[in-house]
């Protein structure tokens, strides 16, 4: 079983950065592609990005290119979501997930098997 935790989540204004985390208190995250999500109140849950589980390889949806970054230290058993520049509209809770698999942004929702609780980024205009 994998039991991610997210963290790093709070108010920001708009420009501004946070840094989100992903970690497991179980399993190692380390055989696992993790793709970030976030979903804004009466929204679909939307992929942010995501990393495959070597890490040699990310992917991001249009509208955070250029702005987010996603890594990950398999040492650490963490991984990570930087967000630069942000913007109202980035305002949602972010969750991060583990897939068995990685195919970037067309891995379909239901291969991630694993899901954290989330943790809510708020962008002040």
């Amino acid at each position: 079983q994998v039991q991610l935790v997210e963290s790093g989540g709070g108010l920001v204004q708009t420009g501004g950065s946070l840094r989100l985390s992903c970690t497991t208190s179980g399993r190692t995250l380390s055989g696992y592609a993790i793709g970030w999500f976030r979903q804004a109140p009466g929204e679909a849950r939307e992929f942010v990005g995501g990393i495959s589980a070597s890490g040699r390889t990310t992917d991001y949806t249009t509208s955070v290119k250029g702005r987010f970054t996603i890594s990950r230290d398999n040492a650490k058993n963490t991984v990570y979501l930087q967000m630069n520049s942000l913007k109202p509209e980035d305002t949602a809770v972010y969750y991060c997930a583990a897939a068995p698999t990685w195919s970037g942004n067309t891995l379909p929702t239901r291969m991630y098997n694993y899901w954290g609780q989330g943790t809510q980024v708020t962008v002040s205009s």
